[in-house]
């Protein structure tokens, strides 16, 4: 087949595009610079912004399926609009895509941030048990939830969609959230919020990918994943201390040096965000109220329905990803 990969330079969609070849699919990725990583794969390029509803549409000419994994992600914007703009506007015109050129199939990477609700526990539930989050203090997450909202509403006998809701992927290639705590940690500058005792579940960055190429072998009209959504992790809840403390250790850093209780955490986070709307500081502020609240909630889900419906469990554990990391992390130049 010929699919389409959103978002084919970043961490996950270089997983997806590597998968896609090795199966013998020919890929097209839609991003927005040009990565040499993708010539090597033999991936072709196609240039554009997803709020750009014609690059959109031309990129998915003549492709058979889409992978929709581009998003404007971070904690926070001084102009929402961008998000909504990358990540609403953006997977409408995905949609439109689909339809003017008679795809049938479109897996949408998600969050579980569509779930967010302040620090309200969740432990080992599905997607059918946890409702979307309200009032969400984050840009990000609203706008992946209306994103979501639209795809699973566009599930119809001539177009079959999923999403997947994968929670913190991490492993080797990650040139995001890893090198950012590194940086921190190795300048003392990370604390727990909370006592770090809170469980939450990750996703070892194979582990994800394997679950996208699951649920699209599995995805036809009135299958029993079209129209539904599933959250993705490795299964293996585990206190955000050790979780943090391990993947640091991996990549040579040191474990945070202290706590800090929710509370200041969530007052540092308001200020900063007050702070950065008024004043002319470049990127996004070390503490947001949606951060804190993330950082101090236990987060891990249950991944039955994924095994039921589309075949798939986690195969890297925690450990065997770690041992990956380790290794990726010794060959990186200092």
């Amino acid at each position: 087949m010929r699919i389409l990969v959103t978002g084919g330079g970043g961490f996950l969609g270089q997983a997806l595009c590597r998968g896609l070849r090795a199966r013998g699919h020919a890929v097209v990725s839609f991003n927005r610079g040009h990565y040499a990583e993708l010539d090597a794969l033999h991936v072709e390029q196609r240039r554009g912004d997803l709020a750009d509803r014609d690059a959109v549409l031309a990129a998915a000419r003549g492709c058979d399926a889409i992978f929709h994994t581009a998003a404007k992600a971070g904690a926070w914007a001084r102009d929402p609009r961008t998000f909504f703009d990358a990540n609403v506007a953006g997977t409408q015109h995905v949609l439109d895509a689909c339809r003017a050129h008679g795809i049938g199939r479109l897996v949408y990477t998600s969050t579980p941030s569509v779930t967010h609700r302040a620090t309200c526990p969740v432990a080992g539930l599905d997607a059918s048990q946890v409702p979307y989050g309200e009032h969400l203090k984050s840009p990000y997450a609203e706008t992946k939830k209306i994103a979501e909202q639209r795809v699973l509403a566009a599930n119809d006998a001539s177009l079959a969609v999923v999403a997947l809701r994968p929670r913190l992927i991490w492993g080797p290639g990650d040139n995001q959230l890893l090198p950012r705590i590194v940086e921190r940690a190795r300048a003392g500058r990370l604390k727990l919020v909370g006592d770090g005792r809170n469980l939450v579940d990750t996703t070892y960055i194979d582990n994800a990918a394997e679950a996208h190429f699951a649920a699209f072998e599995h995805l036809a009209p009135g299958s029993a994943c079209a129209g539904k959504a599933y959250f993705v992790s490795n299964g293996d809840p585990r206190p955000m201390r050790e979780t943090l403390t391990a993947l640091l250790a991996a990549a040579g850093a040191p474990p945070p040096n202290g706590t800090i209780p929710f509370r200041v955490a969530y007052a540092i986070g308001a200020a900063c965000e007050a702070a950065w709307n008024v004043l002319p500081v470049q990127g996004e502020p070390p503490m947001t109220r949606f951060l804190a609240e993330q950082l101090v909630t236990t987060h891990w889900y249950s991944m039955a329905p994924a095994q039921r419906d589309f075949g798939w469990t986690p195969r890297v554990s925690f450990e065997d990803g770690l041992r990956a990391l380790r290794e990726a992390w010794q060959r990186t130049p200092a």
